[in-house]
């Protein structure tokens, strides 16, 4: 037996999915303001963006500068970068959040559950003993839910004093 759970945010995700003249949410980000996109560091070759529809608080996606649909397509200087940008934003993450754990990946290809076909991207999702994971049909599910703008304002400050070293 399902037991059902409500998230009420995600609804303008799904619409957004059946709006066939859909353009690409990195793409788009990147041509506003970062407040206005909830981008929190550009680095050379790729940006660390806020999840609009997160699983948890601090949801975040690392995607390259460049619109390209398979990882296995990207330069070397654009995939080492991102692996850089992951670490240093779990350490972030780790001292705002003091998370359990982490969920780490892509969903490259619609049938992987990519939600953004067309430009792959990393997912650094913050995970706590006994939330939803990822949104399980399992019963007994949790959600630890926090206001995205809010987040993006209480971390903010941690990416602006990031400097690579």
């Amino acid at each position: 037996m399902f037991k059902y759970l409500f998230a009420p945010w995600r609804l303008a995700y799904i619409k957004e999915l059946s709006n066939k003249k859909r353009r690409c949410i990195f793409c788009e980000a990147l041509k506003k303001e970062d407040f206005d996109s909830f981008i929190l560091y550009r680095g050379k070759k790729n940006f660390i963006i806020m999840n609009l529809y997160p699983y948890t608080p601090g949801h975040l996606m690392i995607a390259p500068f460049r619109h390209i649909q398979n990882f296995e397509e990207s330069e070397e200087e654009e995939s080492n970068e991102m692996i850089y940008l992951a670490k240093a934003s779990i350490k972030i993450l780790k001292e705002y959040f003091s998370p359990d754990g982490f969920n780490i990946g892509m969903n490259i290809g619609k049938s992987a559950g990519a939600g953004e076909v067309g430009h792959y991207h990393l997912h650094i999702v913050p995970r706590w003993e006994g939330d939803s994971n990822f949104m399980a049909v399992f019963s007994k599910t949790k959600v630890v839910s926090q206001e995205v703008g809010k987040v993006y304002q209480d971390l903010l400050p941690f990416f602006k004093n990031f400097k690579k070293e």
